[in-house]
């Protein structure tokens, strides 16, 4: 009788994908880094807009496989290229554009980090006792809004936030839907500013990219924050009424 089973996966095997995700990132910064600049979206604002009204769905697939690329193998330049869907479709339906690229590019990084070492460290926390699997099963309770709250908070990176999901045994559809919702509201703003580029270039001036810290537009996606926090909040106030 034959063994039809699948061979597990080496170690190496497993992390090979994040291993290339490192590599591309580190040789992008390198060989990248002086073209996904706003002087770069500057100088060539002219050329992009003629090849968008000349090709339009060619320009947003183009746009869009590109920001892919940026986003799944942490390449520098994501704010730029947020900047520039604003700045090419305006910030509708450029929004969908550029929150559905970093989707999409998120999830390459969840996938590898999920094969490479999400899985067996799941399988570990909930095998292990005390803390760390109070730990896990609290996130596991939660998890909706553990995901929109990493998204929302502006301080915690987009890589970073990519990663965690993964480590704790997220699945894949809470991640991308969570994802795709979580980001909408700093896309939208950084869109935003992306569609009003063109005065900014008619004046010689450079976009204000801190605008996500001023309290008038930071308050509201805290509150955000705030609001997916709070059923964490009520199961932990009625499990210490239950006591």
């Amino acid at each position: 009788m034959t063994n039809t089973e699948t061979p597990p996966k080496s170690g190496l095997a497993r992390l090979l994908p994040l291993a290339v995700i490192g590599a591309v990132a580190l040789g992008g910064a390198w060989l990248l880094g002086d073209y996904l600049t706003f002087e770069a979206l500057r100088d060539n604002r002219e050329m992009l807009i003629a090849y968008r009204d000349a090709h339009y769905w060619a320009a947003v697939a183009a746009f869009m496989m590109i920001y892919v690329l940026i986003a799944g193998f942490s390449l520098p330049g994501a704010t730029i290229a947020t900047l520039a869907g604003g700045f090419l479709f305006g910030t509708f339906p450029g929004v969908l554009y550029n929150v559905g690229a970093a989707t999409m590019g998120a999830t390459i990084v969840f996938l590898a980090a999920r094969w490479g070492l999400g899985e067996k460290l799941s399988a570990k926390m909930d095998a292990s006792e005390g803390r760390i699997k109070a730990i896990k099963a609290g996130i596991d309770e939660n998890q909706w809004s553990m995901l929109f709250i990493i998204r929302l908070v502006p301080l915690v990176p987009f890589f970073v936030a990519n990663l965690i999901p993964a480590l704790v045994g997220v699945s894949l559809w809470r991640y991308v839907v969570s994802t795709f919702v979580g980001i909408i509201p700093g896309g939208l703003v950084y869109t935003s500013v992306g569609a009003g580029l063109g005065e900014v270039f008619a004046q010689g001036e450079t976009p204000n990219l801190g605008i996500i810290f001023e309290p008038h537009v930071l308050l509201p996606i805290l509150g955000l924050a705030a609001l997916s926090a709070l059923p964490v909040a009520l199961k932990y106030i009625r499990g210490k009424e239950a006591i």
